[in-house]
């Protein structure tokens, strides 16, 4: 499909180690992890990284109570490829842990896992996190304590390069005090480029559907020029072109990333939303987040190493 008319013309660079191989291919094999990346996205030298700018992974819907004993067990193979990635941080769009995120239970799964990146991982909660018994998100803020709640609550932002990043909590998203913070956020915000996750989408095609709770938010964010919204919920990856808050497409629209393909049991595609491009269903992997100073691209990276689908390259506003 072609790009938009906000997409750019040539895809980003982006360095990686590879071994050449036939029809400008590339191959890297680290950690027993073998990566392929076809013609035209893999880079000619290391010194492209100044384009790179930095990477980031993402994914939700994560660790199943299961662990890599098991060969149907998912999350420890995505964990893998951040390792293999090793990106400047970790975005989760929630349900880190299922069934009821208790902390015993991220201690025993997730840490396993996707712990090994905890110290540079800025979560989302996600609903499985309200189901905890000792209390809504209690294992949650047990477990990732500062690195989740830097200021003191489930909700906060930060910087890096020129990209201004805000972590969202959709299971309160009824709450003023989230979204008066969050005009005050983007109101003090000098960075060019704005993205922000959450755990339940606006738009998906999925099993779970649309689901609206999240419109006032991308409204705010539409004012605000922002770039991209990132979520999960639905276990399945599907990407969007730029739209309005009211599914309408749009060049200077959001572009939404749904990467619930972390680890949980898939999902099936039910109803295909307008402005889907591409959806995904039983392929679990990560998506690594090509940033510059200007824009963005990703690629859906699989658990056997293959790119599954690469974006279009999208200016910021």
């Amino acid at each position: 499909m072609s790009p938009t008319p906000r997409a750019m013309n040539s895809r980003t660079t982006r360095a990686r180690w590879g071994i050449p191989v036939a029809a400008g291919a590339s191959l890297a094999l680290v950690g027993g992890v073998l990566l392929w990346y076809p013609a035209g996205e893999a880079d000619a030298s290391p010194t492209a990284s100044s384009r790179a700018g930095f990477t980031a992974v993402a994914a939700g819907d994560i660790a199943e109570q299961c662990t890599a004993s098991s060969s149907s067990c998912k999350h420890p193979r995505t964990a893998a490829l951040v390792k293999e990635i090793n990106p400047s941080f970790v975005l989760t769009m929630g349900d880190n842990q299922y069934d009821d995120a208790r902390l015993k239970d991220f201690q025993k799964y997730y840490d396993k896992t996707w712990g090994a990146f905890k110290s540079k991982t800025h979560p989302v909660a996600g609903n499985h996190e309200t189901y905890d018994p000792a209390g809504a998100l209690a294992g949650y803020k047990s477990y990732f304590g500062s690195v989740a709640y830097p200021d003191g609550e489930s909700y906060y932002s930060f910087d890096q390069g020129n990209w201004h990043f805000i972590a969202l909590d959709s299971n309160s998203f009824d709450d003023d005090d989230q979204i008066d913070w969050l005009k005050d956020d983007l109101a003090a915000n000098a960075k060019k480029c704005v993205a922000a996750y959450w755990h339940h989408p606006l738009f998906s095609s999925g099993e779970h559907g649309n689901d609206p709770v999240s419109r006032p938010v991308w409204k705010l964010l539409q004012d605000n020029k922002a770039e991209l919204v990132l979520n999960g919920h639905d276990h399945h990856y599907e990407r969007f072109a730029p739209q309005t808050p009211d599914g309408k497409a749009d060049a200077n629209g959001i572009v939404e990333l749904l990467g619930g393909m972390g680890g949980a049991n898939p999902y099936d595609i039910e109803e295909v939303q307008p402005n889907s491009q591409k959806r995904l269903t039983k392929t679990f992997g990560v998506v690594k987040l090509n940033f510059t100073d200007t824009g963005f691209s990703w690629n859906l990276v699989a658990t056997d190493g293959s790119t599954k689908d690469t974006s279009p390259s999208y200016s910021c506003h």
